[in-house]
């Protein structure tokens, strides 16, 4: 094992930096339209453009990797994505920003597939657990170190995006000079929508709700943070805190799933995390300690609510189907991550700031009610649950084969 993570220092170094760079300009972005007195719901337009592009990249951009190869897409992705950041401070435009935002949220799920499925070309069926597991840490560390770079120059300045384009640029050294013969993107199984719901519609709605949640967050929770008051050390703390909160808080999460009924524990979750929501937006700004805290666990329950989906779904699936039952799970949390900047943006400009909290814990109620009162299924026992695994819907574009409870995973001597 030691051998294989030494093998792979370069690769992760690069994913490291490439995430970091995609979610310090995320936060860049939200706080910049903010100063710039934007009102919440253009802002939300905006950054919700890069969820779209997200998810078209996700269907679209394996053909390009596999018609020039994964080092040409990867260097085709990168120069696109340096070029977009470098044009958002020439000219702070609603439409040309929301642009800008759908063509870097497109090459991103490029560059991310490209590095996982590297990542992914490592394992076998001794490690791909433990891979599993680094990558999932990999990704928490590095998106939390992105908000920490927020602090180091005005915001309102050029500076902090020729950082985010440092970071991306430097992302593409240890790919674009490797030797190894690249791996190959596969087209597997697909799963549609209305099939997955039919089959288990607890988990297809709360991986929909996971992603309005998490991608509300993500965009506008800079903008709630300079609207409250906080500058930018704050603003730093307030966003990495949660990030690292929802690492945290996957391991205990992860054993109440293997020890109790999953639909329970996400109905528990889901009550927990709207009551730490409207905790938030009761709070605001008057203690940062207990904004803190509320938010950490509001977020670290949210983060959790996809995985449990997840696990909720293949415990009803063959295990041939488990593949395409993600990537449709994947598909549901996307469309959800367009909607969630669209519906707290709007709430924000109806109620100020503290709306990002109150249509997070409503979108929360309706989960809960769908739980109570919707279609049920008949779930497995305690004892017949498959082992849960965290896993992050933004880290599992070509992750995928890692999972643990892949039966379909090959070997490969890369």
């Amino acid at each position: 094992m030691r051998q294989t993570i030494i093998s792979l220092t370069s690769l992760i170094l690069s994913i490291i930096l490439l995430i970091a760079g995609n979610a310090f300009l995320m936060t860049l972005l939200g706080l910049r339209l903010s100063i710039e007195d934007f009102s919440a719901s253009v802002i939300g337009w905006i950054l919700a453009f890069y969820s779209i592009g997200f998810v078209a990249g996700t269907l679209y951009a394996g053909r390009i990797i596999e018609k020039v190869g994964h080092i040409r897409a990867f260097a085709v992705f990168a120069a696109v994505l340096s070029a977009s950041i470098l044009i958002y401070p020439m000219a702070v435009q609603a439409g040309l920003w929301g642009g800008l935002r759908a063509v870097g949220g497109f090459v991103m799920a490029g560059l991310m597939i490209v590095m996982e499925s590297w990542f992914s070309s490592k394992a076998d069926n001794r490690n791909r657990a433990s891979l599993f597991a680094i990558y999932q840490v990999i990704f928490f560390l590095s998106t939390a170190g992105g908000q920490v770079l927020i602090r180091v120059a005005d915001p309102a300045g050029f500076i902090p995006f020729s950082l985010a384009t440092i970071l991306v640029v430097l992302a593409l050294t240890p790919l674009t000079m490797t030797r190894r013969e690249s791996p190959s993107v596969s087209q597997g199984e697909r799963l549609s929508l209305r099939k997955l719901y039919n089959k288990s519609p607890t988990g297809t709605l709360g991986a929909l709700i996971a992603g309005l949640l998490i991608s509300a967050f993500y965009a506008m929770g800079p903008v709630y943070a300079n609207q409250i008051g906080l500058n930018l050390g704050q603003l730093s703390n307030f966003m990495a805190s949660a990030i690292v909160a929802a690492m945290l808080m996957a391991w205990p999460i992860g054993q109440l799933c293997d020890r109790f009924d999953r639909y329970r524990v996400m109905l528990v979750a889901a009550i927990v995390a709207a009551v730490c929501s409207l905790a938030a937006a009761a709070i605001g700004n008057i203690s940062m300690v207990a904004l803190v805290l509320f938010v950490g666990l509001y977020m670290g329950i949210s983060a959790a609510i996809y995985p449990i989906a997840v696990a909720i779904t293949n415990d009803l699936m063959e295990t041939h189907q488990i593949t395409a039952a993600s990537t449709a799970l994947l598909l549901s949390y996307g469309i959800g991550s367009i909607i969630g900047p669209l519906v707290s943006s709007l709430f924000m400009d109806f109620l100020g700031p503290r709306g990002l909290f109150v249509s997070n814990a409503l979108m929360l109620g309706g989960l809960i009610l769908f739980m109570v009162a919707g279609p049920k299924r008949q779930h497995p026992t305690v004892e017949q649950q498959e082992q849960y695994y965290t896993v992050t819907p933004e880290a599992g574009l070509g992750v995928e084969e890692l999972d643990p409870r892949n039966t379909e995973f090959e070997s490969r001597d890369i």
